[in-house]
């Protein structure tokens, strides 16, 4: 568990240096791993449940 926190840190603090600085062919594949090692977190029903409410909320604004 403490390896998997190490890389997800790490691929956190990657993809904001490589967004800030324009996002490459090869830097979109350290975002995509990003996304699955947060997937195997304990993080991810609290982000999967965020998107879920923020999804709900624009789906029922009226323009």
């Amino acid at each position: 568990m403490a390896v998997s926190i190490s890389v997800v840190v790490l691929l956190v603090i990657l993809t904001v240096v490589f967004l800030r600085n324009g996002l490459k062919g090869s830097h979109a594949v350290v975002c995509v791993l990003l996304g699955f090692y947060l997937a195997s977190t304990s993080m991810a029903p609290t982000i999967h449940d965020g998107f879920t409410a923020t999804a709900d909320l624009v789906g029922s604004l009226r323009p």
